[in-house]
C-alpha cells in the first residue's frame, strides 16, 4: 500500500554528463517535482530552510548538482546533505553514471562538448576528472543507476519506477541478472556470483534458452549446489535488508552474476524475486543482457 511522505521529499540528481541527468531531471518534472537544474550548493540549505518553514508539507523538489559546481562547493556536499537531513527533511540522492567508452561514443554522436574539457583536455581526461570531482556525491548516494547499457526509454522506465517506490513504505528494491563479460553494474549494492553452478551453456539443447525457460531451469534444480547457492542468498538478503532499511535507504539493487548473464544468474534472479516478494511486494526485476540482446 503506497502512503505519502509525512515531510517535504527533496532528490539530488547528479552524475557525470552523458549517462542521464538531464532525463533523470526530466523524468521527476513529469511525476511533478519541482525541479531546479544545476543549483549552487551553497543555495541549497536556503532551499532546505524553506521546505523547513512548514515540515508536514507534500512539496516535492529535486535539483541537479554536476561539475559545474565549484570543486570547494563539492567537497562541503556531504557536510550540507547532513545538515538538511538533520532537520527532518527527506532527502534521496540519485547518481547517474556510465562507463567512459559508452559516454566518450555518446558525445561523438551527439557533437557535445564536456564540460570540463577544452583547449589541451582531452575528453577522456575530462571524464576522469569529472568523476573525481563528483566523488563526494557518489559516496553519498542512495541509489546509483547505470546507463551504460540502457536505452533512453529504459532509462526513464527505471528512474520513474525506482522514484515511485522509494515512496512507499517499504525500500525500492530491484533484483538484476548480468553477465561479468559485460562488467559488474556500477549501480549494484550487492554482488553475488554464480559462476560455481554448472552451466547450462555447455548443453546443446540448453544454449540458445535463458533461465526463464523451464529446460534450463529443470537442469539447474537437478544439481545439489543450485539450492545451496539459493538458500544462502535469500538468507544473506533476508537478514540484512532490514538492516539497511532500518538506516533510511531508501533504495537496494541486488545484482545476481554469471558468465554471459544468460542462464545461471537469471534463474536464481528469477527464483530471488519470486521468494522476496511476500516481504517487498513492489520488488522490481530485470535481466540486463536480455534487455541488451532485445535491443539488438
Amino acid at each position: 500500500m503506497t502512503t505519502e511522505p509525512t515531510h517535504p521529499r527533496l532528490i539530488v540528481v547528479s552524475g557525470r554528463s552523458g549517462a542521464g541527468k538531464s532525463t533523470a531531471l526530466h523524468v521527476l518534472e513529469d511525476l511533478g517535482f519541482n525541479c531546479i537544474d544545476n543549483l549552487p550548493l551553497r543555495l541549497l540549505p536556503e532551499l532546505v530552510k524553506q521546505l523547513e518553514t512548514d515540515p508536514t508539507d507534500q512539496q516535492t523538489f529535486a535539483i541537479s548538482v554536476d561539475a559545474r559546481n565549484a570543486w570547494r562547493e563539492l567537497t562541503r556536499f556531504p557536510q550540507i546533505i547532513a545538515s538538511a537531513r538533520n532537520s527532518g527533511i527527506h532527502i534521496e540522492v540519485m547518481f547517474l553514471d556510465a562507463r567512459s567508452p559508452a559516454l566518450i561514443q555518446r558525445f561523438s554522436e551527439n557533437r557535445r562538448k564536456h564540460p570540463l574539457s577544452g583547449e589541451g583536455v582531452a575528453l577522456r581526461d575530462a571524464l576522469v576528472k569529472e568523476r573525481e570531482l563528483l566523488q563526494p556525491v557518489v559516496d553519498l548516494a542512495d541509489l546509483v543507476i547505470d546507463s551504460t547499457n540502457l536505452t533512453l526509454h529504459q532509462l526513464r522506465d527505471l528512474v520513474k519506477t525506482r522514484v515511485r517506490l522509494s515512496g512507499e513504505t517499504t525500500m525500492a528494491l530491484q533484483l538484476m541478472s548480468f553477465g561479468f563479460k559485460r562488467g559488474v553494474p556500477v549501480d549494484a549494492d550487492f554482488v553475488f556470483d554464480v559462476r560455481c553452478l554448472p552451466n547450462p551453456y555447455w548443453k546443446p539443447q540448453l544454449r540458445a534458452q535463458t533461465g526463464k525457460d523451464k529446460g534450463v531451469a529443470d537442469f539447474l534444480e537437478e544439481q545439489e549446489d543450485t539450492g545451496v547457492m539459493l538458500a544462502d542468498i535469500f538468507n544473506h538478503i533476508q537478514k540484512w535488508l532490514p538492516k539497511f532499511e532500518a538506516s533510511n535507504r531508501s533504495y537496494m539493487t541486488v545484482a545476481i552474476g554469471c558468465t554471459g548473464g544468460q542462464h545461471r544468474s537469471v534463474y536464481i534472479a528469477e527464483r530471488l524475486h519470486q521468494q522476496l516478494l511476500s516481504d517487498y511486494p513492489n520488488a522490481q526485476l530485470r535481466h540486463r543482457e536480455l534487455a541488451v540482446n532485445t535491443e539488438q
